[in-house]
């Protein structure tokens, strides 16, 4: 098969075109490049730039590369930008994924073989503020932004078009994503924990923690950490799935099923990084969960897969790929 990855440029799309790539699957990357770099694309792989609103330019690049398989994975994901800019994201978000879909499923796209196989990058964001041990995948969702609004209703419209359609689809439901295959593929965004803990210590600053006082061990937020490698097999595992059963519908938490607090992760990263830096609290940020940790039985009972890579391994890649860009926080 030949998987369009849109987002292919981003940090957590090149790490699957690296995957898929790896395990024989034929990649192309369709990239706005808002956000992507065009130099994570390995050598051999073709990049469309272009935006999944435009549906000739779609049109076209499932046709020029006889695609079979969709992997869609660019969107916006940052939950305070969406709060304020609830319009944007459900228009890259959600009409997006509608043009993209009318796209594949449509039967007007010359010389394509026709797409089968559609994997849906969605998010635990879906959830909201779940109030359990563990994340099922039936646990209610109640998202608290309109980030998290826009997956779940691209979980809907992916759904749906797969009953209509007969398309095999799947909606992977990601929990916090971490480290790198290689400090040149390392997340550039600071909008994550650890980041945001580089970040300050970078800057001879305290890492900061958002409220001390939940119910949780030591008082801090706790959260399931995925390493990014993982998270990609996660998605050559899905989409070999879904090519050997067609009409299928998966929806799947990705996650180690394994919580660790925001102080924790903290004292993880100041080892790591050869820092002693005591964080400083902050009041409550709004809508913070105090737990949301995944259970991710039912990944492992329907493709096999479980995650191989802890919290260490996840600090260590991503601190490479930091001071690769900011040669200042080497200590």
């Amino acid at each position: 098969m030949t998987w369009l990855i849109t987002g292919g440029a981003g940090y957590i799309g090149a790490h699957v075109v690296r995957a898929m790539t790896e395990a024989g699957e034929r990649a192309v990357v369709y990239d706005d490049l808002s956000t992507g770099i065009a130099e994570r694309v390995p050598d051999g792989v073709p990049l469309v730039v272009g935006s999944t609103l435009d549906a000739e330019r779609v049109a076209r690049a499932l046709a020029d590369h006889a695609v079979t398989g969709v992997v869609h994975l660019a969107a916006k994901k940052q939950v305070g930008e969406s709060v304020d800019l609830p319009l944007h994201y459900y228009r890259q978000n959600v009409e997006g994924l509608r043009v993209l879909l009318e796209q594949v499923t449509g039967a007007g796209v010359p010389g394509a073989p026709g797409v089968s196989s559609f994997v849906f990058s969605s998010s635990a964001a879906v959830y909201g503020m779940p109030d359990v041990e563990l994340v099922t995948e039936e646990t209610p969702c109640v998202p608290m932004s309109p980030y998290g609004e826009t997956k779940l209703a691209g979980e809907w419209l992916v759904r749906a078009t797969g009953r209509a359609t007969g398309l095999a689809t799947a909606s992977l439901r990601y929990f916090n994503v971490a480290g790198a295959a290689a400090p040149h593929l390392a997340d550039t965004g600071v909008f994550n924990l650890v980041p945001m803990v580089f970040e300050k210590l970078t800057e001879n600053a305290p890492p900061r923690i958002f409220g001390d006082d939940y119910a949780t061990p030591d008082g801090t937020c706790v959260r399931d950490y995925i390493h990014v490698l993982d998270l990609a097999d996660a998605h050559v595992a899905t989409a070999r799935a879904l090519r050997s059963s067609p009409g299928r519908d998966l929806t799947l938490n990705v996650g180690r099923g394994e919580g660790v607090s925001v102080r924790e992760m903290i004292d993880h990263i100041n080892a790591v990084t050869g820092y002693d830096r005591p964080p400083t609290v902050t009041p409550r940020r709004p809508g913070d969960p105090s737990r949301v940790v995944a259970s991710a039985d039912r990944i492992t009972a329907e493709l096999g897969w479980k995650a191989k890579h802890d919290v260490q391994d996840m600090i260590t890649s991503a601190w490479e790929g930091w001071v690769r860009l900011h040669p200042e926080a080497a200590r």
